[in-house]
């Protein structure tokens, strides 16, 4: 189903213009779905807006998309289930130069979006409300979400990508239509709101943020949102897309934890614990790798954007050098297993002292797993940089 319909165009407008686009996830919202269009249509009419409204619909089975219908505004049905599925229809469906986003359950004001307007036109390409500067209402926001779930997911979304946003989850938002479609989001969950703010940052748009009053939503029923599942599913995002905080770090740290561990255990009794510290290192170098794997991969394909000190890092570490790291690790790990074995053939291959030779023996071993790695990565980042048409 869908209704056109341009709301009070401004009269120093081309007929047709449209500046702002109201967008508008719904999922059974008839409670009030109208109170949102209502306000956002006082709004655009108080301001001689030459502007839209759009809801997104997701399947709602209450009569939702015909109380959209009946009060004027477009109507989007949107098939693909998930949040993120009726945000992207419903930002492709419009036609303002300017997208304001935000949720039909009266939780957000559509009667006070001059801040998001203003910024905006100021030349800001993605616009963030803040519920924590511009106040949550008594019964808005459940304790779980406001002391422990948004700050903590907001704290290392800052930590990760530099984000200067300080609440990455406000479901009121605004942005330049061209600026977000260049981006290609693709989550079609919770956890687009989270995509949206962490690409922006990547690819360097310029952000503001605005206080903006969070009021607790007008329906009777629970909240489409479900605490630890998209909790997770937020984190989840931020993780996948941070290859430096999930595999880069905690793999150099391990490396060097075994790395140094191993130097102070070669010269004592201890070989047992020699034997996990060279695992450690092992583990990390492993994980390490997955970094510069998932990032090759995102870059190819478009997810994170050109990190030229990276592809200057490929290029130097190339399949040739790679190769020959490789294979001077391999040949180092040989010659320790021969020395180790032609130690046991001076004893006439009779028992040996595990103190002595499994200091030999560990090393050896590290190395010669490490030389094998090297290798093989060396050609498995050479095929991920092979370029196709």
């Amino acid at each position: 189903m869908q209704s056109h319909s341009l709301v009070d165009l401004a009269t120093d407008r081309s007929v047709g213009f449209v500046e702002v686009s109201i967008v508008m996830p719904c999922l059974n919202e008839a409670e009030t779905l109208a109170i949102c269009i209502t306000k956002a249509q006082w709004y655009i009419q108080q301001h001689h807006l030459a502007a839209e409204i759009i809801i997104a619909d997701n399947g709602s089975t209450d009569g939702s998309q015909a109380i959209a219908a009946g009060l004027g505004v477009r109507v989007i049905e949107v098939r693909d289930r998930g949040y993120g599925s009726a945000l992207r229809a419903g930002i492709a469906a419009a036609q303002g130069q300017y997208i304001i986003m935000g949720d039909a359950d009266n939780s957000y004001d559509f009667s006070q979006l001059s801040p998001f307007i203003q910024q905006l036109r100021a030349g800001y390409d993605l616009v963030m409300g803040n519920r924590f500067k511009g106040g949550i209402q008594p019964g808005a926001m459940p304790p779980l979400h406001r002391y422990l779930g948004n700050p903590v997911l907001t704290w290392i979304g800052r930590l990760f990508f530099a984000s200067p946003c300080q609440d990455f989850h406000c479901g009121l938002r605004g942005f330049r239509k061209d600026a977000i479609e260049s981006l290609g989001l693709r989550t079609t969950g919770m956890e687009f709101a989270s995509e949206m703010v962490v690409k922006a940052t990547l690819y360097h748009l310029k952000i503001a943020e605005v206080p903006t009053v969070l009021s607790p939503d007008g329906r009777s029923r629970p909240p489409h949102l479900r605490s630890w599942r998209d909790g997770w599913r937020h984190l989840r995002f931020l993780l996948l897309y941070s290859p430096r905080w999930l595999f880069l770090y905690p793999g150099l740290l391990l490396m060097l934890v075994g790395f140094g561990s191993t130097l102070l255990l070669l010269s004592g009794p201890k070989v047992h614990t020699l034997l996990y510290s060279s695992t450690a290192m092992l583990i990390g170098f492993q994980i390490a790798l997955f970094s510069i794997f998932t990032k090759a991969f995102a870059m190819n394909e478009g997810l994170l954007p050109t990190d030229r000190r990276f592809q200057k890092l490929l290029r130097l570490l190339n399949l040739e050098v790679g190769l020959t790291v490789g294979t001077i690790l391999t040949l180092m790990g040989f010659g320790g297993t021969v020395y180790a074995f032609s130690t046991w053939q001076g004893r006439l291959f009779g028992a040996l002292d595990p103190a002595e030779t499994m200091r030999i023996v560990i090393p050896s071993i590290t190395c010669l797993a490490l030389g094998v790695q090297v290798m093989f990565a060396s050609f498995f980042l050479s095929v991920l940089s092979l370029k196709t048409k």
